[in-house]
């Protein structure tokens, strides 16, 4: 497995978080695209920011040996990254969409 599969396996897990909260939560759906485009920034902002720590698909595939427990916290994090990433951006599109009344 390479890194760039690896990444790919997180995006589309991060897809997953973020839809099926969408499925689950009427009130935070963007519908099928929105959500699809919120998981997979959620899920690249996660792995991006908490990347470093250790389970990056560099690390991953470190020194071209498949480390499945690293792999494993990859897919979690993937995951609750797609679901903070739609909560966040549907908190964010109601506060800016906010009515005010006079």
């Amino acid at each position: 497995m390479t890194e760039t599969l690896i990444s790919l396996i997180s995006i589309f897990i991060g897809i997953v978080g973020a839809i099926s909260v969408g499925f689950f939560t009427k009130k935070y759906s963007f519908g099928i695209i929105g959500n699809t485009i919120a998981g997979v920034f959620g899920c690249i902002f996660i792995i991006k920011a908490f990347g470093r720590l250790g389970f990056n698909p560099q690390s991953i595939m470190e020194n071209g040996i498949f480390h499945k427990w690293l792999f494993v916290l990859n897919c979690i994090l993937s995951f609750l990254g797609g679901m903070l990433g739609l909560i966040l951006l549907k908190k964010m599109y109601l506060k800016m969409n906010k009515k005010t009344v006079n």
